[in-house]
């Protein structure tokens, strides 16, 4: 059984990355970024009530440092379908 390498808090961003670049090789990646203010994810945190309020805002710049990606989307004023659409247009 295949087990997907574990991301969050203990070595996010770049470790996590090499992890599932590993994880993932010989397979053609696409990395992407998909990227929010944290202000606007903290929002539709609380909007969803289902979350952990503040690790949006906590986690919006984290997760993405050290990581190289191929294409990044911004959700901040971007709806969701225009992104895919970005995303898919690299496939």
């Amino acid at each position: 059984m295949y087990r997907a390498p574990r991301c969050g808090r203990s070595g996010g961003g770049a470790a996590s990355q090499q992890r599932w670049k590993n994880a993932l090789d010989p397979l053609q990646v696409l990395w992407v970024g998909v990227r929010c203010e944290g202000a606007v994810a903290a929002g539709r945190e609380l909007a969803r009530g289902d979350r952990v309020i503040g690790m949006a805002a906590s986690q919006a710049e984290l997760v993405h440092q050290g990581v190289v990606y191929d294409l990044q989307v911004d959700t901040t004023h971007a709806e969701a379908l225009e992104c895919a659409r970005a995303i898919a247009a690299r496939v």
